[in-house]
């Protein structure tokens, strides 16, 4: 995954820096530090392990379950950082936050210069939606939520699941891009719903993705 001795831990002082990353949306979730040790607890366990002046070695998500898995170990070019691509358990910042550099309550980013209207990553709205499906399979009203009513009727959610990507189908074929892009967002919506009833997630999905990623063309 990656050679340790690459790096180099003397001009941090016996540490570098990490920056991780979200490998299925991108977003930069935080920056810390690390030493050998942590690092190779990071290869060795597959979650991330950091090096802490407070807390000396920490796993992330330790204590919040918060664990973030790791997809790939990426050194810089002069050995004195890391990019952590990893799958997030849950959020990555202390406050709550998906990211550290996401300031906004809701974890996504906030706009810029007083900007409104900023449009929060795919990966982020992907993760809330999911969040929801995840909530409303735990404790649900079927007679009240139609998301509980579909996970709790296999013939229905497959039912919808066919007339939505028939749906999608249509509106690609007769070139109508706002009505595709409608459809294709009811489409994900039911995708999840029945990726959420198999016991998946979205993070299931997305690693997936990231393994065909990997994989050469």
């Amino acid at each position: 995954m990656i050679d340790l001795d690459q790096l180099d831990f003397a001009k941090g002082g016996g540490v570098v820096t990490v920056v991780t990353q979200d490998a299925a949306s991108g977003a930069v979730l935080m920056v810390a530090a690390a030493d050998r040790e942590a690092l190779e607890a990071a290869v060795a366990t597959g979650e991330m392990h950091y090096r802490s002046r407070s807390r000396g070695l920490w796993r992330k998500g330790a204590t919040s379950g918060n664990v973030q898995r790791v997809v790939r170990l990426l050194p810089d070019c002069d050995g004195d950082a890391v990019l952590a691509l990893v799958q997030p358990a849950g959020p990555s910042c202390h406050t709550g936050a998906v990211s550290c550099f996401a300031a906004g309550p809701d974890g996504f980013d906030t706009p810029v210069s007083g900007r409104t209207g900023s449009t929060p990553s795919a990966g982020h709205v992907i993760d809330e939606l999911d969040r929801v499906i995840a909530e409303r399979a735990h404790a649900g009203d079927p007679v009240t939520s139609f998301t509980a009513r579909l996970l709790g009727d296999r013939n229905l959610r497959l039912k919808k699941l066919g007339e939505e990507a028939a749906e999608l189908a249509v509106a690609a074929a007769d070139g109508d891009r706002h009505r595709a892009v409608e459809e294709a967002a009811d489409l994900l919506y039911h995708v999840l719903v029945v990726v959420r009833a198999l016991g998946g997630s979205a993070r299931d999905v997305a690693a997936a993705l990231a393994r065909r990623r990997r994989q050469p063309a």
